[in-house]
């Protein structure tokens, strides 16, 4: 498995980690806001390996 397979899954690991904590942050404001920023940086840091 390559290096950029490897780190492919860890993103989507932190992306599922992300929904997680979303979901569990229901009723939270503060909280929510923090893991739906967390959510989009997760994302953000996806873009190189879409556009490939």
């Amino acid at each position: 498995m390559s290096n950029h397979h490897i780190t492919l899954i860890g993103w989507i690991l932190f992306i599922i980690s992300a929904i997680g904590f979303i979901i569990a942050s229901i009723g939270d404001f503060w909280a929510m806001l923090g893991s739906v920023f967390f959510l989009i940086a997760c994302m953000v840091f996806l873009i190189p390996y879409i556009r490939k």
